[in-house]
């Protein structure tokens, strides 16, 4: 029999039976970020006969994720195995446990199959899809496919079906059937997402008969409309052609449309596979892949405007595809999720199950939605700072350029840092409020209604923002705010706080949470230290995935319609996201004052984590330190004598803004 390397004729593939050795939880994961599909989303993997379970979380090697060999035969590979719990939530979301097997499991009569076709002539390297090198190849197509997401991925194209790692296993899937074939044949097991089948390219659509015609682009006003013509479009072709897959027993979880989620039931065990449709990917647009009339960051297969999309031809774009699933394997320990937002959360999800397994560690099971506030607070709990202030002409002397600068991976640094606050709150009113917020290291992770004194009977920098987004220069303001900002108001002016004693504050109600703990500093350090493999080998579109998936992450803390599923409830932390922002804009306050200490420099604009300064040739004032959260140059425009004369005659706000913009969109140019 071939080996695992070898090429399998589809005819030939040998046909699969699950097993009903006893079930092991897996990977807990939403099917998709549309509620109607998240019912799906606990995975079980099958332990296979005498098999010992596999140490989840980062993977050091691939050798549990590679289909395994065998004298003569291939054996499906031995599915990843979490625990061996299972879950309360099924998948069908009940509170039965359901068993999943991997996407199907050969046995051994069936595994012994003779080949059709000559082993020697079909056993081709990774080089056999590598892509056509050219001057303009970016760097990150070059670099070498690893093979751990080989036994849980599968890439199709016109031309044939590889791993992940490059092998080619089979010839054209020119059917539904042959699909259906090859999912049962190929035994994939779920990691931190289901087992997926990426469809690249349209001449493997074609061959499936999933074709679209919505129209161009250039033919509508509107790309949300022309993307709901393909999404209708591509579910109604989708619904057409897969009745041999539904008549092979597999059930459809929700609409098709970018990604088919399939689940194939026999008795308790259920496997799952995810296919995934990549030219039709952009059809699903939110806040992740696209906004306002543009295409944006489309999860692990990168972003159109910003060049980290696939390679145009098939081949090169199914070898760059598989050695981004292998890097997403290797240093996150899971699939991408059919979002950056889900992958953030499987990420979360993971840890979860290994510290329930060890019973170290702090486990969250529960939302944290906002409690009952005495009024609808004033938008976000704690908004992201916005503002502007026209230069005077300390500012404009001896300047020449115009620098932005940013905190490292702001959200991401925050995350890691932050004891957050998870359990049943407590609601405090009075002295007795006020006397919580008094701890050794500062007030409890919670909510506190207090009194923002109003900015201009303080003793603050006139060239900075008020202290908080919700203070006001002429009257007092009673708000909710987080801990974070708590302290933050009692730090010292020089630190970029207001120097407020607890009683200047007037606490007046507080929620306080009983448990609290780094919740997220195991998954902020497996990001962390993805991004640095990713910085050290010049790996933008990595890098920039990963910006997606904690920013994606984070930002969905705050919509509980995100994380409908029952084993997903626990994603929903609006205070925790509040908490992150916070901390992210008292610490760019505190390095703007000490930018003005050391260098006499204020900025002429912040906008959430970014602040804009006029400075000098030569001029740097940004953090010597490589660490997440640090200050770094973001632009840096040498400002002409036109764009300067902009800046020395503004008027007002709106004039500056536009001088900025204008600065920085000559250096886009550029």
């Amino acid at each position: 029999m071939s080996g695992r390397g070898e090429q399998i004729p589809l005819f030939a593939l040998p046909e699969a039976t699950l097993t009903t050795s006893s079930a092991s939880t897996n990977d807990v994961v939403p099917d998709d970020d549309d509620a109607v599909c998240v019912d799906a989303g606990v995975f079980v993997a099958v332990d296979q006969a005498d098999s010992e379970p596999a140490v989840a979380g980062h993977p050091e090697s691939s050798e549990h994720c590679d289909v395994a060999e065998a004298d003569d035969a291939p054996t499906p590979p031995s599915p990843e195995v979490d625990s061996k719990e299972v879950d309360s939530a099924a998948v069908n979301g009940d509170d039965e446990p359901t068993e999943i097997a991997p996407a199907e499991t050969a046995t051994s009569e069936t595994a012994t199959a003779e080949p059709t076709t000559p082993a020697d002539a079909l056993d081709l390297p990774a080089s056999e899809i590598e892509p056509t090198a050219t001057p303009r190849t970016p760097g990150w197509e070059t670099l070498p496919a690893g093979e751990d997401a080989d036994g849980h991925a599968l890439i199709v194209t016109a031309a044939g079906t590889y791993t992940p790692s490059g092998r080619e296993l089979t010839g054209p899937v020119d059917s539904v059937e042959k699909l259906d074939k090859l999912i049962r044949w190929a035994s994939l097991t779920p990691l931190g997402a289901p087992a997926q089948i990426w469809v690249v390219g349209q001449g493997a659509c074609e061959s499936l008969g999933w074709i679209i015609d919505p129209g161009s682009e250039d033919d509508v006003d509107d790309m949300e409309a022309l993307r709901n013509r393909a999404a209708q479009e591509l579910t109604a072709v989708l619904q057409a052609t897969l009745t041999p897959l539904l008549n092979a027993g597999w059930e459809l979880r929700g609409d098709p449309g970018h990604v088919v989620h399939l689940s194939r039931s026999i008795g308790n065990f259920t496997s799952m596979v995810d296919v995934v449709i990549e030219p039709y990917v952009w059809t699903y647009w939110n806040k992740d892949f696209g906004w306002h009339n543009r295409v944006g960051d489309m999860g692990i297969l990168g972003s159109p405007t910003a060049g980290t999309y696939l390679p145009d031809d098939d081949l090169p774009a199914a070898r760059e595809l598989g050695r981004r699933l292998a890097w997403c394997a290797k240093h996150l320990g899971v699939l991408p999720g059919p979002t950056p937002a889900r992958t953030g959360a499987a990420i979360v999800d993971k840890i979860k199950r290994e510290r329930t397994r060890s019973g170290k560690g702090i486990v969250v099971t529960t939302p944290g939605s906002v409690p009952p506030l005495d009024g609808p607070p004033r938008g976000d709990l704690e908004p992201a700072v916005g503002w502007t202030r026209v230069p005077d002409a300390q500012d404009l002397d001896g300047t020449g350029r115009l620098v932005s600068i940013d905190q490292r991976a702001a959200y991401l640094a925050s995350a890691g840092m932050l004891e957050f606050g998870y359990g049943q709150p407590q609601h405090l009113t009075g002295n007795a409020a006020a006397a919580a917020a008094v701890g050794e290291k500062g007030a409890p992770f919670g909510l506190w209604r207090i009194t923002l004194p109003a900015g201009q009977t303080l003793s603050l920098p006139e060239k900075l923002p008020l202290a908080h987004p919700h203070m006001l220069a002429d009257q007092p303001v009673q708000t909710w705010v987080t801990s974070v900002s708590l302290d933050g108001l009692c730090s010292p002016v020089a630190d970029g706080g207001i120097g407020a004693e607890l009683d200047d504050v007037d606490i007046a109600e507080a929620w306080v949470y009983p448990q609290q703990g780094r919740a997220l500093d195991k998954w902020a350090k497996i990001l962390r230290e993805a991004r640095k493999a990713a910085v050290d080998t010049d790996d933008a579109a990595t890098k920039r995935f990963l910006g997606t998936c904690y920013k994606g992450y984070i930002g969905r803390m705050v919509n509980p319609d995100m994380w409908t599923a029952k084993q997903m409830q626990h994603h929903h932390q609006p205070l925790w996201r509040a908490a992150i922002i916070a901390h992210c804009r008292w610490r760019g306050r505190r390095v703007a004052m000490r930018i003005a200490r050391e260098h006499g420099r204020w900025p002429v604009r912040t906008v959430t984590d970014s602040w804009v300064y006029l400075l000098a040739d030569g001029e740097d004032i940004t953090d010597p330190s490589e660490a997440l959260g640090k200050m770094s140059v973001e632009k840096d425009v040498v400002l002409t004598d036109t764009l300067l004369s902009a800046f020395t005659s503004a008027e007002d706000v709106h004039d500056v803004n536009l001088a900025i913009k204008a600065a920085f969109a000559e250096e886009e140019d550029d």
